[in-house]
């Protein structure tokens, strides 16, 4: 079986592989489970684990110590199709791999201003997650932080004793997010209709806002970050990819298995990733056995 990313869904997927005898070939362009390096503070994982890195140096370990398991770090798969019989991955080497399987768990990357209508910015800008933010070097200065995605309050909880100042502009779609947050003192809360960023004086950001009822204002930061959400990021080929450019599942080539966060926006969770690549190998073990895999 081949997996295609090495986060906690394809980490997932290959240890309940071996767990059932099958050999797998685990494809990461990056280290294993890197966006976890990045998320300073967990609550909803089982394990004991309390901070993103505890868990990814415990998957990582667990990987690296799979027998069955060949991990191939710093590759990134450019092409994936899918055949009668087999399943095919074209690397960034041009190399090219076979295999009855193959499961995609590439999961999302960060959306950026120039992904969303609601934001004027300059063209190609791109700016850091707010996850990414070093705690030191935000002490006492105020960040603009373009969306009300929930890695907010995760920041917010990992460093309780930052004195940041987060002004948080979100569109109306994100005012159910931003609940979490809304009593944190840190926090100034600012819904718009149209935001407007550019370059601001001494190297900090500023930000023309236009509210919902037609107010207008200009704002002023140390520095600007995004929580927009996030895109999927899937590789070239016989993916099928719904309107929002997530691959659910359901249609997919029978020897491709979608895993994890790729397959839909709703489930963005690392125990629901962890399930869905536990379940994705097994797919493919009953699959390769003419088993039915029933409900």
């Amino acid at each position: 079986m081949i997996v295609i990313g090495g986060g906690p869904a394809g980490c997932a997927a290959v240890r309940t592989a071996a767990g059932v005898g099958m050999r797998s070939v685990l494809i990461e362009p990056d280290a294993l489970c890197r966006n976890l390096y990045r998320i300073p503070a967990l609550n909803n994982v089982l394990g004991g684990h309390t901070s993103g890195p505890a868990l990814a140096d415990a998957i990582a370990a667990e990987v690296r110590g799979t027998e069955l398991c060949r991990p191939l770090l710093g590759r990134r798969v450019v092409e994936l199709r899918g055949h009668d019989d087999h399943t095919a991955v074209t690397l960034d080497t041009g190399t090219r791999l076979t295999a009855p399987y193959a499961v995609v768990a590439t999961g999302v990357g960060p959306l950026q201003p120039g992904d969303v209508p609601w934001i004027t910015a300059p063209d190609g800008l791109t700016l850091p997650p707010l996850q990414q933010a070093d705690p030191d070097h935000a002490e006492g200065r105020t960040l603009l932080v373009l969306g009300g995605d929930r890695p907010i309050g995760t920041f917010l909880r990992a460093h309780p004793a930052t004195a940041t100042r987060l002004l948080v502009a979100y569109p109306e779609a994100d005012a159910y997010k931003v609940e979490e947050i809304r009593d944190d003192p840190r926090v100034t809360l600012l819904p718009v209709g149209q935001l407007t960023l550019y370059a601001s004086e001494g190297g900090g950001v500023a930000a023309d806002v236009r509210s919902r009822g037609g107010g207008h204002r200009t704002i002023t930061a140390d520095a600007a970050h995004v929580s927009i959400g996030s895109a999927p990021t899937a590789p070239a080929g016989d993916l099928v990819r719904g309107a929002d450019g997530y691959c659910p599942p359901g249609g997919q080539h029978p020897r491709i298995i979608v895993a994890g966060d790729l397959r839909s926006a709703r489930f963005q969770r690392i125990m629901t990733a962890m399930g869905s690549g536990s379940e994705a190998a097994l797919r493919a073990y009953y699959a390769a056995r003419g088993l039915p895999l029933g409900g």
